[in-house]
């Protein structure tokens, strides 16, 4: 059938808005995209060629042309993600944010921040890719849908830790400090600076050549294929695991009423039949299966993944640290350093007095569960985690001696070389 006029012009025009929506979309930075078929060919008796049929035959590279890295830390609850969130928080190009999918899980129904169920699973992890896709745009507007009360006029004073980012006490969000300022506390920000006005956060974020964010809300690598493969983003996602023993012991210190049963059972050395057991299950499983996707190497995750034990950085901070940097392609800068070398040899007194603090003695709070365990729990969680602590390197005790036996390291001496 032959084409009139018409049709071929309300096809061109719907070409150019398709194309102009196409540019709008993926904003400012300019890519080399597949190109893209005629829609219709007019002739007679042919059909238009299929659109992924062209893109087969035309390799596209969908390049973000400015080389802006970006930066998710995966993590756990007490792995030590808050430490590792202040090598970015520190550094003069990095926006930093802390935990914003807190609001994904607080508004979307709190029963589904741990749930197994898959059908739940999904709904979080839909949404915290929606977020998190936004914000490394900078778009903070889209927090607004899950900060309660709703933002009037894109200002709240409700965003979750907003003090742990010293971009957002910093100008444009905050002009409550002088520019010179470096060290300034989460409590005198959220004090000083009053409410945030997402639309000056947004402007600052705009202002920096990076975006990193820590998580804990992200079960595992694989949740987070489709970020990784955005090629507006240029995500690399930097994995922090810890000895699950060791996490256990700090949640148990941290969250008492939670973890009230561990008490008990580490006091009177019996367990409690309702104990729940997923409260130490959930942490290796979701390990074993996101160290296996990564250790795996799928073809996805080349040059953008790594995995880094917390043990191996609170020994050695500032090599590293670099070591971090150096995958990640930027330059680690005076701050990042000066804050590592103010922060990684605090007392043990003072970390128990600021359990989500970041001063420590590094060095020593790297095995410091050792002391705090009962030799029945740590047993336990080795016999329930025992394929996740030999993937990652950490040896076993087979008596209570060994335990608490402190020049004996269990950390084995285990590379981890960057997927590249």
């Amino acid at each position: 059938m032959q084409c009139s006029w018409k049709a071929v012009v309300l096809l061109a025009l719907a070409s150019i808005a398709i194309q102009y929506t196409a540019i709008r979309t993926f904003t400012a930075k300019p890519f080399q995209m597949c190109p893209i078929p005629n829609p219709l060919n007019c002739g007679l008796g042919q059909e238009a060629e299929p659109f992924e049929r062209v893109c087969d035959e035309y390799p596209y590279f969908t390049y973000n042309v400015s080389r802006k890295t970006h930066i998710l830390i995966l993590a756990t609850t007490r792995s030590g993600s808050s430490f590792v969130g202040q090598l970015f928080n520190q550094h003069s190009d990095v926006f930093y944010l802390f935990e914003p999918l807190y609001h994904v899980q607080t508004t979307l129904i709190p029963r589904l921040a741990h749930s197994r169920n898959a059908a739940d699973r999904r709904v979080m992890l839909g949404a915290s890719r929606d977020l998190l896709r936004s914000l490394y745009h900078c778009d903070l507007y889209f927090l607004e849908s899950y900060i309660k009360p709703v933002p009037s006029n894109h200002t709240t004073d409700k965003l979750f830790r907003r003090g742990a980012s010293r971009a957002l006490c910093s100008v444009p969000a905050c002009d409550a400090f002088s520019p010179g300022e470096t060290n300034i506390e989460e409590g005198d920000c959220v004090r000083k600076c009053a409410s945030l006005n997402l639309t000056l956060a947004a402007d600052g974020c705009r202002e920096h050549r990076h975006v990193a964010i820590k998580t804990v809300r992200v079960p595992e690598v694989g949740d987070l294929r489709a970020l990784v493969e955005d090629p507006r983003l240029n995500l690399k996602v930097i994995q922090l695991v810890r000895d699950p023993r060791g996490i256990l012991s700090s949640r148990i210190e941290t969250f008492r009423d939670t973890y009230r049963l561990w008490r008990i059972w580490r006091a009177t050395g019996r367990k409690p039949y309702n104990l729940d057991l997923t409260q130490l299950t959930t942490i290796c499983d979701d390990f074993l299966s996101s160290v296996s996707t990564g250790m795996s190497r799928p073809p996805w995750l080349k040059g953008r993944y790594m995995l880094v034990r917390y043990e191996d950085l609170a020994l050695n901070p500032l090599q590293r640290t670099k070591e971090i940097y150096d995958f990640l392609g930027l330059t680690m800068d005076k701050n990042v350093v000066d804050w590592i070398q103010n922060n990684t040899r605090g007392s043990n007194e003072l970390l128990a007095k600021h359990k989500y603090g970041t001063v420590r003695d590094s060095a020593a709070n790297a095995e410091s569960w050792r002391l705090k365990l009962s030799y029945d729990i740590v047993d336990y969680t080795q016999t329930v985690c025992q394929q996740i602590l030999q993937e990652l390197g950490y040896k076993t005790v087979r008596s209570l001696e060994e335990l608490k036996n402190m020049s004996l390291s269990l950390i084995e001496d285990k590379t981890f070389v960057p997927f590249l």
